[in-house]
């Protein structure tokens, strides 16, 4: 399915203006969702109750309000509201050019995909490879939902099999992220032997960039099993998972870190395991358990996924676990 842009906008520094079209950069509809039933089997709906007389409230009759003082409210009618939100403007405007780590991450919000709308190929093209060449990303400020924002454009670096482009990146504003100073930390020595055997670890572990391929989301790819299970009609084992902490022994800080490198260069050194079979164990003979009805195709995790999941699985203990049905 071809990706759909959200908005056509013009991207300006000086005189120069790139019209391009933004797309959302993220997809969250692939996540799990559950529904509220009640105990009968039936779904449940939301609805808002006055805490005053106990009556269900229905939308046309509720109003905005903001509380200044302990149940004290200021309200605000649709079109006062209306008139205090931020008009949205189809410009992105750049307003300086920082070094492209000049941001820290921790002030990312939403990113976006820009791409060249007709006619903004080559001024889109020389912006990028400016900024490229330069190391350097734009600020700007963009009315986007009756919100303004400051946001980065900033390059994106070609992959594999694709052509980098544009991302534009919301940022939070400084009153919108905590400070560590509200934590307390308390300062600690670093003895010289100790932060040589770190780096020892560290390079031992390092690697040279992130491959979002290689991570999949296993807890997903469990609960996705699970529900099949449930469609077929099987109980759900629950085995209690054993708690390390508690087995923990409290070690010096030094010679946890010597063994910690140990353990690497032993498990670098070991046989890779053979995989255990992925899939259902065969049934019994005489047994006709249907197969469960399909479940819509989006809500899936792709085969691949749950097969590596599936095997990343640890083997299942000698004794007998547990079980109960989940509630």
């Amino acid at each position: 399915m071809a990706a759909r842009s959200i908005a056509s906008l013009s991207l300006s520094f000086g005189l120069v203006s790139i019209p391009v079209k933004v797309y959302s950069a993220t997809e969250t509809s692939s996540a799990v969702h559950f529904n509220l039933l009640h105990n009968c089997g039936s779904r449940l709906k939301q609805q808002y109750v006055c805490l005053k007389e106990g009556v269900v409230v229905e939308r046309a009759d509720m109003v905005k309000g903001y509380e200044f003082d302990k149940e004290r409210y200021v309200t605000f009618t649709p079109a006062e509201l209306k008139a205090l939100e931020e008009s949205a403007r189809h410009t992105v405007d750049i307003i300086s050019f920082i070094p492209l780590k000049a941001v820290d991450p921790i002030y990312y919000d939403k990113a976006y995909f820009l791409a060249p709308d007709k006619r903004g190929a080559k001024p889109y093209h020389l912006l990028r490879q400016a900024m490229l060449q330069s190391g350097r990303c734009a600020l700007a400020r963009w009315a986007w939902k009756g919100k303004q924002y400051v946001v980065q454009v900033r390059p994106a670096h070609d992959r594999e099999g694709e052509e980098g482009g544009l991302i534009l990146q919301q940022l939070l504003y400084a009153d919108e992220v905590r400070s560590m100073r509200e934590l307390d930390i308390e300062a600690a020595d670093i003895a010289k032997p100790e932060l040589q055997l770190a780096l020892q670890l560290i390079d031992q572990i390092a690697a040279e960039g992130y491959e979002p391929a290689d991570f999949k989301d296993e807890e997903k790819a469990r609960v996705l099993a699970a529900i099949d299970e449930k469609i077929a009609g099987k109980e759900i084992v629950v085995t209690e998972a054993a708690s390390e902490a508690a087995d923990a022994k409290i070690i010096d800080l030094t010679e946890a870190l010597r063994a910690s490198l140990g353990v690497k260069k032993a498990a670098a050194a070991a046989p890779a395991a053979p995989a255990a079979p992925v899939g259902p164990a065969p049934a019994a003979a005489g047994d006709a358990a249907a197969p469960p009805p399909p479940r819509k195709a989006a809500r899936r995790a792709p085969a691949a996924d749950n097969a590596a999941a599936a095997a990343a699985e640890p083997a299942a203990p000698a004794t007998r676990p547990r079980a109960r049905k989940a509630g």
